[in-house]
């Protein structure tokens, strides 16, 4: 596998996140203005096929980095490739002197970011018809 992070959205990313969260779960505003101050990383199988993409930006108001918009390609879910993404975005925080990841996870995600050392806190919120719960690591 690769990893290429990127200073802006790449087609490959987009591409995915559009397939996953837009097309597979019905979220409409995927795209936002965040897209433009994040860093966006690409994990690509083998055969230079993209798989997974998440984006990660620093945040002033949570005094910490947030890691977002993680997706797999449904042929590659439960293949571990979700914590090899989240582990190359705490690699990236890590190198760029970041203490704390935050993540607003979907809830029926959530067991997922608590297996990788993610813990709530704050209230459920809604996105878009989706329960979402905020979540951090300290690294």
């Amino acid at each position: 596998m690769e990893v290429v992070v990127y200073k802006s959205i790449p087609d490959y990313a987009r591409k995915i996140r559009k397939r996953v969260f837009e097309e597979e779960q019905g979220f409409q505003n995927e795209f936002d203005e965040k897209d433009n101050i994040s860093a966006h990383i690409v994990l690509f199988d083998k055969g230079k096929v993209p798989i997974a993409t998440c984006r990660v930006f620093w945040d002033a108001e949570k005094d910490s980095y947030i890691l977002g918009r993680l997706a797999v390609v449904k042929e590659y879910r439960g293949k571990i490739i979700g914590s090899v993404v989240v582990g190359e975005a705490e690699q990236y925080v890590s190198e760029k002197g970041g203490k704390c990841i935050a993540l607003h996870a979907q809830c029926r995600a959530s067991a997922f970011y608590a297996k990788l050392g993610y813990t709530e806190f704050g209230s459920i919120e809604d996105d878009e018809g989706c329960p979402h719960i905020w979540m951090r690591k300290y690294i």
